[in-house]
């Protein structure tokens, strides 16, 4: 009975958006992310893609639909860089995972929560493209830990921002 319990609550809180929505604004995100470099430099410090993916993680609580999520939106973010393709995408595919994996066990409607699961989920992605990136494929990286914090935290200051925007979006019954 308890088990019926919990697919009633999970069923009850799943946020759903306009197909236009999910096509949409991961499409912003990416072409924001892409074009953010050429007028910051190197002092971007924010994942839109990322934010995106925990985003819809955490609102449709499907760890399928959350992997399908990171997995594109970091592939298609790869393909507008210059580093190896599918790094990002590893990335993302665990942390939109995890995501949705988090967002069916706890209420992630708390304001704080949220903030909380982004920084730490940042800070996992950031940890798994570099274990990628220079444990797997051997390359250089320079990278510190203080900058991939500040990301963490850039990443976060936007979720509290973007979050309640696209909670308007979505399709109430």
């Amino acid at each position: 009975m308890s088990l019926l319990g919990a697919d009633y609550r999970r069923d009850l809180e799943i946020r759903r958006h306009p197909l236009l929505v999910y096509v949409l604004v991961p499409f912003a995100c990416l072409v924001l992310q892409a074009w953010l470099p050429r007028f910051l430099g190197r002092y971007v410090l924010v994942d839109l893609p990322l934010v995106i993916t925990v985003y819809f993680a955490l609102g449709r609580r499907s760890p399928i639909q959350g992997t399908l999520m990171g997995a594109i939106l970091g592939i298609l973010e790869d393909a507008l860089t210059h580093n190896a393709i599918g790094i990002n995408g590893i990335a993302k595919t665990v942390v939109g995972f995890l995501a949705a994996s988090v967002g069916v066990r706890i209420d992630v409607e708390n304001r704080a929560i949220r903030l909380l699961l982004n920084f730490l989920l940042s800070l996992l992605s950031s940890a798994i493209y570099i274990f990628v990136y220079r444990g797997v494929l051997g390359l250089q990286l320079e990278w510190q830990w203080f900058t991939e914090l500040f990301i963490a935290v850039g990443n976060s200051v936007v979720a509290l921002v973007l979050f309640p925007l696209l909670d308007r979006l979505q399709i109430r019954d």
